[in-house]
């Protein structure tokens, strides 16, 4: 009986087990009782949208100027809340309350939209966590040798440059995240997202503070309506890349569904799920535009691509180290929340395609001193150990953040946040097509779709520029 149910609970097409009194035990689905809650999944959301890419938005809104910067920051979060609600809708297929449950993005569009769809929505999510993944890895290592230069820099009194290999900071990274990786499901990463969900309050809050300190010393804001002027051509491109940083840092519909899986009831997951979509996006808008904003008006049109980078080495350095250390840990937790889906989704197909393999799925007792035995699969350890070091690797490779962030906010903005959630509110609402509202629908994805093959553009142009100035494996600040 344990053994069917494990086999049940792997299969994501099972029917529902039955359990007769044990309901307070397990949920509708047969599967443990879920215990997330409004503030859980706040905390997930948040430690997925306040990423590092809160640091570039000063550089986006230089590109973009008072105007548009602001503008498109507020049209993101707006596009963002209104996909979400239509994306969490999906949670489950048929009645709202009590309908089948999909446990990935991939599953509510399979049910929704179908097999073809399903594929295509699996390649982009999961190339897109995957492209996350190192994006985070790159601004972790970035953070750890800032710490490092900012000591070395004033212990020498300012003589020393204090360049160094970005490597070994990548290295330590992804030994951390080998060890993190063993947690074995998402709900089970609370604490972490908790823990990581702090971390980015405290660096956007201290980067604010660092930019109204700028502002206060250069007794003026910064920058004007239309932004930086490098050339028509580079402005054109750099433009297009700044929308990129900014559909990144509002990206956590790729893991909307693997959240919301989390959350108890009653109250419905959906109910749960739009108040905490609603809370979280509020409260990164808020710290996007002031960041974002305060960023701009103290560095103008020369802003870096990493706020924090733009106040050097000087004093408060400590204060710099501190916000660099927030940012370590906070990218140690959005790792582990953005490559969840991925595990889950390899572990769960190699289970059922070798049911029988012991190496797969059977538990392996590992005694901890003072604790409970702690149950590991050797599957899991190796598999999830090769992705991290096949991130790392990468990583180290194509180092360039600024450009990298572009990239993934472009590829992942339009299907994953607008086109499927669109696809699927549709299907589900069974609205006519060439009424007014299935129009107006079009119309946003349409014009979302523009915008992120253009942001695409920009990063890619960046990228190449980047790569002729770097050697892999060698790169060094």
């Amino acid at each position: 009986m344990a053994e069917n149910r494990h086999q049940q609970a792997l299969d994501i097409s099972a029917p529902p087990l039955q359990h007769g009194g044990d309901s307070g035990v397990f949920d509708d689905d047969g599967r443990p009782k879920r215990t997330g809650s409004v503030w859980t999944a706040s905390a997930h959301i948040i430690t997925a949208v306040i990423g590092s890419g809160v640091l570039s938005l000063a550089w986006a809104v230089a590109q973009l100027g008072w105007v548009a910067g602001p503008a498109m920051m507020v049209m993101f979060s707006a596009v963002t809340y209104f996909t979400s609600t239509f994306l969490a809708a999906g949670y489950r297929t048929g009645d709202p309350v009590n309908g089948k449950r999909n446990y990935t993005y991939v599953d509510a569009v399979r049910n929704n939209l179908g097999e073809f769809k399903m594929k295509f929505c699996g390649v982009v999510q999961y190339v897109n966590l995957f492209g996350v993944s190192i994006g985070y890895t790159i601004a972790a290592s970035i953070s750890m040798m800032a710490i490092k230069r900012s000591n070395c820099f004033h212990k020498s009194g300012g003589k020393n440059p204090c360049h160094m290999n970005s490597n070994p900071y990548m290295i330590s990274f992804g030994v951390v995240e080998i060890l993190l990786s063993q947690i074995p499901e998402f709900d089970q990463l609370w604490w972490l997202s908790t823990v990581a969900a702090v971390m980015s309050f405290t660096y956007s809050t201290i980067g604010l503070v660092l930019g109204v300190m700028q502002v206060a010393e250069n007794r003026k804001f910064k920058g004007n309506l239309t932004g930086a002027d490098p050339g028509t051509v580079e402005k054109v491109w750099n433009s297009f890349q700044a929308l990129g940083d900014i559909a990144f840092a509002y990206s956590f519909s790729n893991v909307l569904i693997e959240i919301q899986d989390t959350i108890k009831t009653p109250p419905s997951e959906i109910k749960t799920m739009k108040k905490a979509s609603r809370m979280s996006i509020a409260v990164t808008t808020t710290f996007y535009l002031l960041c974002g904003c305060m960023g701009y008006a103290a560095f103008g049109d020369s802003a870096p691509s990493n706020l924090l980078t733009g106040f050097g080495f000087y004093n408060p350095y400590w204060l710099i180290d501190i916000a660099n250390l927030a940012i370590v840990v906070h990218l140690i937790g959005a790792y582990q929340v953005m490559s969840q889906p991925i595990f889950s989704f390899i572990e769960k197909f190699v289970s059922n395609r070798f049911p029988d393999s012991q190496f797969v799925n059977k538990d392996v007792k590992i005694p901890i001193l003072g604790f409970r035995s702690l149950k590991l699969k050797l599957f899991r350890m190796v598999w999830r150990a090769i992705f991290v070091i096949i991130t790392t690797l990468i990583s180290m490779l194509v180092p360039f953040f600024n450009d990298v962030t572009g990239l993934l906010g472009a590829i992942g903005f339009w299907p994953l946040t607008v086109y499927f959630p669109v696809e699927m509110y549709i299907a589900q609402k069974k609205i006519p097509k060439w009424s007014p509202r299935w129009i107006a629908l079009q119309i946003l994805s349409m014009t979302c779709v523009v915008i992120s093959i253009a942001a695409a553009a920009g990063s890619v142009a960046g990228i190449i520029h980047d790569v002729k100035s770097v050697k892999p494996f060698h790169t060094s600040y």
